[in-house]
């Protein structure tokens, strides 16, 4: 489990500035409703959702954590629609937490919630750190996702091993300072699966405190290229999600 006195780290500053706000949605989940928020960019130009799932719940994960605010706006920097969700137990969303398998059933709700509004769309599935965990647990099991990321995995806290390495690209960023996650953990874990992730390594903590805009200057740099062959989707502000 991940130290008492670390909680508060999980949401905190750095986040003025940011462009990523949208409509407050709520969306039928296993356990009742569950809270989300949609970040749209003026324009899309993608044919793709983005999915993002939060940090540890018991830790201070909430939607509005400042790594997954960077996540949205790194989406939306790249013409696509983001949207991010409490898991069970956490804000308005019902349920009590259950250690990423509950966690797992709220994702793939929210994946057919999105697949029905955007029939056709790919969906790319992003996490940070617990929400790494879910969303690599939740990748086989969803045929629309077209594209994984993972910040930080905690592959020393929870089990990776078991489960199935992922078939479409993947992009995998980890601080080289993460002091609860540890890089070289990671990087034993990447070598015995038999797919590589693309790799982001950059000179920053778990919390990537001071290093938010390096990351989305990084994953910009390392994704333009991909995004620039997808398909061009319908104006944001005609075909809300919600």
């Amino acid at each position: 489990m991940l130290p008492v006195d670390r909680s508060h780290l999980y949401d905190g500053g750095e986040l003025a500035g940011l462009e990523c706000v949208g409509e407050r949605v709520v969306i039928p989940g296993p356990m009742g409703p569950l809270e989300g928020i949609t970040a749209c960019p003026d324009q899309e130009t993608r044919g793709a959702v983005a999915v993002i799932l939060h940090p540890h719940p018991l830790y201070g994960g909430t939607l509005h954590n400042k790594v997954v605010h960077y996540l949205s706006s790194t989406c939306n920097h790249l013409g696509i629609p983001s949207l991010r969700f409490n898991f069970r137990g956490v804000g308005e969303s019902a349920g009590v937490y259950d250690d990423g398998r509950g966690e797992t059933e709220d994702c793939l709700a929210v994946l057919d919630w999105v697949q029905g509004r955007r029939p056709g769309f790919d969906i790319w599935l992003a996490g940070f750190s617990f929400g790494a965990y879910v969303a690599y647990r939740s990748v086989h099991r969803h045929p629309r996702i077209s594209r994984l990321l993972t910040v930080a995995p905690p592959v020393n806290l929870f089990d990776f091993a078991t489960l199935p390495a992922p078939t479409c690209p993947w992009t995998l960023i980890q601080g080289e300072l993460d002091e609860l996650v540890p890089p070289i953990t990671v990087e034993r874990w990447v070598n015995t699966l038999p797919v590589q992730p693309q790799k982001i390594l950059l000179s920053a903590d778990h919390f990537f405190h001071g290093q938010l805009h390096v990351l989305q200057e990084a994953l910009l740099q390392s994704l333009s290229d991909d995004v620039a062959k997808m398909g061009a989707g319908r104006p944001c502000r005609e075909s809300s999600l919600s």
